[in-house]
C-alpha cells in the first residue's frame, strides 16, 4: 500500500537506440525485472527505468545558461518533486495503481552529456542531480500526471 506522496509524472520518454534519440510518449508499459516496453533493453535489471527531477533539471539549464530538452539527461521519467531524488535511494516507490520499483542508486552521468552540451557531465554530478535509476519489482501501466508515492514496505 502506498503511504506518503512524493511526486508526479511530467514527462515520459523511451530510448530509440544506444546513444540514439529519445522519443516523448505520454504512456508506458513497465515490465516486473525488465524496463519500459519500446525502451532500449537494460542488460541489468535493477537499471529497468530511470528518474530525473524536474526541479533539479531547470537548475542546471539555468547554470548552463541553455534550453535543453530535459531528455537530454536520456532518463525514462521526469518527476515533479519538492526537490531532489537522493532521498528516494534504497526506498521503494509506487507509480499510479500498481507499478512498483525499488531505487537501487544514483545515474551517473556519462561522457556522452558533454557531447550533448559542454559542461553537462559536471552540472550532473552532485546532489543526485544525474537522477537514479531502480529495478522493477511490479509492473503495468504508467502515465503523464500518475502520482508517485512512498511504498509503506520498502524492500
Amino acid at each position: 500500500m502506498p503511504s506518503e506522496s512524493i511526486g508526479s509524472i511530467q514527462s515520459l520518454a523511451l530510448r530509440t537506440a544506444v546513444r540514439g534519440p529519445m522519443k516523448e510518449v505520454d504512456h508506458a508499459e513497465a515490465v516486473a525485472d525488465g524496463g519500459l516496453v519500446g525502451d532500449v533493453p537494460e542488460t541489468e535489471p535493477d537499471r529497468g527505468i530511470t528518474f530525473l527531477s524536474a526541479p533539479q533539471w531547470h537548475t542546471i539549464c539555468s547554470e548552463l545558461g541553455a534550453d535543453l530538452p530535459w531528455h537530454t539527461r536520456r532518463a525514462n521519467v521526469l518527476v515533479e518533486s519538492g526537490g531532489g531524488l537522493a532521498d528516494w535511494l534504497g526506498r521503494v516507490i509506487q507509480i499510479g495503481n500498481q507499478v512498483r520499483v525499488h531505487i537501487r542508486g544514483e545515474t551517473e552521468p556519462c561522457d556522452l552529456m558533454d557531447q550533448l552540451h559542454p559542461g553537462l557531465s559536471e552540472a550532473l554530478d552532485s546532489d543526485c542531480r544525474g537522477g537514479v535509476f531502480g529495478r522493477v519489482l511490479e509492473g503495468g501501466p504508467i502515465r503523464v500526471g500518475d502520482v508517485i508515492e512512498l511504498a509503506e514496505n520498502d524492500a
